[in-house]
């Protein structure tokens, strides 16, 4: 089997998947465009896509599911504030002193996700 995609419910599917295409660096689908009910990140080869689907309700409790990011270009702490600059909400805070941990943020629909350490910030650990 194959995971094609990941799907998030959420309110304005063509905005959501917009802020996760630039956070991920993945395009929109070409054949979804604004007011869609549905919106395609489409992934690099082998990894699922991400897939927005409108609903009518809005979030209420907790992601029983959420990504956890880890940075190929720069480093955690780097990352958090620049997907903070694209619209995204600092959630908990779980870096440590010794620079270990992970942050978790909120999406502009406030989908929790993490950001953990690069792989070369675990490498020189």
């Amino acid at each position: 089997m194959i995971l094609r995609n990941v799907t998030v419910d959420c309110a304005d599917p063509y905005e959501l998947a917009s802020f996760w295409s630039a956070v991920t660096g993945w395009p929109v689908s070409g054949a979804d465009k604004p007011g869609d009910d549905e919106a395609l990140v489409e992934a690099p080869a082998l990894a699922p896509g991400l897939l927005f689907i409108r609903v009518p309700e809005g979030k209420v409790v907790k992601n029983r599911l959420h990504f956890d990011w880890m940075p190929t270009e720069r480093t955690r702490d780097d990352e958090v504030e620049r997907i903070i600059g694209m619209g995204a909400t600092l959630h908990e805070d779980h870096r440590t002193a010794d620079g270990l941990g992970w942050v978790t943020l909120l999406d502009p629909e406030g989908n929790e996700f993490c950001i953990e350490r690069s792989k070369a910030e675990r490498e020189a650990r």
